[in-house]
């Protein structure tokens, strides 16, 4: 999975955060990886909430849905190279929300996207804290 994400499929272990190059702030701190086809498809199924530093990323992945969650999310949906291609902010249970052409989906709790400024056309990238 050659992407920008690389970092991530390397060393999942590895405390990576989630930084847009634009603005140079940290969107994230922790990074949850779902590349095998049972973790894509358990998503955050299951959980309470998201805490406001932590970000499942779904990749490959053009679309996901809210069905039976328990809270909003926020979802920006990247191309291969890192480009936000598109931003829902708050998506409550019982959505659908989709970007065919996009490689991976970025799920983060209710208003973190809006508060770290990142914006469709942003570049995203994983590194260290």
């Amino acid at each position: 999975m050659a992407s920008f994400l690389s970092p991530l499929v390397r060393q999942p272990e590895r405390p990576l955060a989630l930084r847009n190059t634009r603005t140079g702030t940290a969107v994230v701190t922790r990074l949850e990886a779902a590349f095998d086809s049972a973790s894509r498809n358990r998503g955050l199924l299951g959980r309470t909430g998201l805490a406001p530093d932590h970000a499942l990323v779904i990749a490959p992945c053009g679309g996901i849905h809210t069905f039976f969650m328990k809270f909003p999310i926020d979802v920006m949906f990247v191309a291969r190279d890192g480009t936000v291609r598109r931003i829902a902010s708050a998506v409550r249970p019982w959505r659908l929300v989709l970007s065919p052409r996009s490689f991976a989906v970025i799920e983060t709790a209710a208003g973190v996207i809006g508060a770290s400024g990142t914006q469709p056309g942003d570049r995203l990238t994983v590194e260290g804290p």
